[in-house]
């Protein structure tokens, strides 16, 4: 059950077989259903969950009352609610499965716990933290510069499983454009 996870901790720190096993000892197991909420807006986010299997969404709804994707994450990611869970304060988010998923979660006390143990994970979650920044400003610079087709098509590149595993009109949502239009979009690219 820990080899994913243990392959992405050891591609940033090297640890010692009792502090892998401290790590796991942290960790829960989470088996969802599709479509199961793993946060809604309002709770307090308790969590950061690692994918071992399955697909997620991170979203938010906006004051027209339309839900707006703001991450897929599918094996190997993790997702929260990051100011929810480091400020303890409610969220804004939501977190739904797309399909069914086995997630390992640890919790605000269980990570706080960690970094004082063994305070090499403060480097990982750090590497994550900036990575996942680093993926928000292109998307953002994306979002402001690039018209709605190019945005689909560096999607595809960058994410080229999640097209086939999310709706499509999940995926508009997240490039800001309507399901019609996203539709036009990629029938206008497979006739190039």
């Amino acid at each position: 059950m820990y080899q994913q996870i243990d392959t992405y901790v050891n591609k940033c720190i090297s640890l010692s077989k009792e502090e892998l096993e401290y790590f796991h000892s942290l960790l829960q197991y989470k088996k969802v259903k599709r479509k199961s909420f793993l946060l809604r807006a309002g709770e307090k986010c308790d969590f950061e969950a690692y994918l071992v299997k399955g697909c997620a969404r991170v979203y938010y709804i906006d004051e027209n009352g339309f839900e707006v994707d703001l991450l897929f994450a599918v094996e190997d990611w993790w997702i929260s609610d990051l100011a929810s869970f480091s400020q303890q304060k409610p969220a804004t988010l939501f977190i739904e499965t797309i399909e069914d998923s086995e997630l390992l979660l640890i919790d605000y006390k269980s990570k706080e716990a960690l970094f004082k143990k063994v305070p090499k994970f403060e480097r990982l979650f750090r590497l994550m933290i900036q990575k996942a920044y680093e993926t928000m400003m292109d998307r953002l610079i994306a979002n402001i510069s690039k018209p709605a087709p190019q945005r689909y098509q560096d999607f595809v590149k960058k994410y080229p499983t999640i097209p086939q595993r999310v709706p499509q009109h999940l995926i508009a949502a997240y490039l800001g454009v309507s399901p019609e239009f996203l539709s036009k979009i990629r029938t206008r690219l497979s006739k190039t």
